[in-house]
């Protein structure tokens, strides 16, 4: 099963989204690494997403020499984004971000990598969320004031999703 490691920007996107639950009905394993684990996530949110079946993942000393030089060539992506990146490189997994330096890096590197459009896509295209419940997710996401996802691609989804 292909396994998505995942920055903390796409779980609270999804959160926003009122969409974590249905995430996990998708055909993927989901991993992040313990320490974004530890510092974004434990606590009940952290709890409710280990029992759905998200993965915290320890990196090996070579994923953290790796995340380390990552974070000094890097200084504006997080620790824990960096530490994200360097399991997905070296494990081949698939990067989940919404995040645009890293996104960019994850590109110069050929990493594989999608963002939470991608997953609404997912979603919609399996039949694993009803066409209303991905419209209205997705409408007060990009609502918050802090959403940056681009306008463009959003009017798109929420069309398909008025179904």
């Amino acid at each position: 099963m292909t396994v998505l490691v995942s920055d903390t920007s796409v779980i609270i996107d999804l959160e926003r989204a009122d969409l974590l639950d249905e995430m996990f009905l998708l055909p993927f394993e989901f991993a992040v690494p313990d320490l974004l684990y530890v510092r974004e996530l434990e606590g009940e949110l952290g709890d409710r997403l280990m029992a759905r079946g998200l993965r915290v993942e320890e990196l090996t000393v070579s994923e953290l020499r790796r995340a380390t030089g990552v974070n000094r060539q890097h200084q504006k992506l997080s620790v824990p984004d960096t530490f994200a990146f360097a399991i997905a490189e070296s494990r081949t997994w698939t990067l989940l971000t919404g995040d645009g330096i890293l996104r960019e890096l994850a590109a110069a590197k050929q990493i594989a990598m999608h963002g939470v459009l991608w997953l609404f896509d997912q979603m919609a295209d399996g039949d694993h969320v009803q066409f209303d419940r991905l419209h209205g997710g997705l409408t007060r996401l990009f609502a918050h004031p802090r959403c940056r996802l681009p306008a463009n691609e959003v009017r798109h989804r929420l069309t398909r999703f008025a179904r």
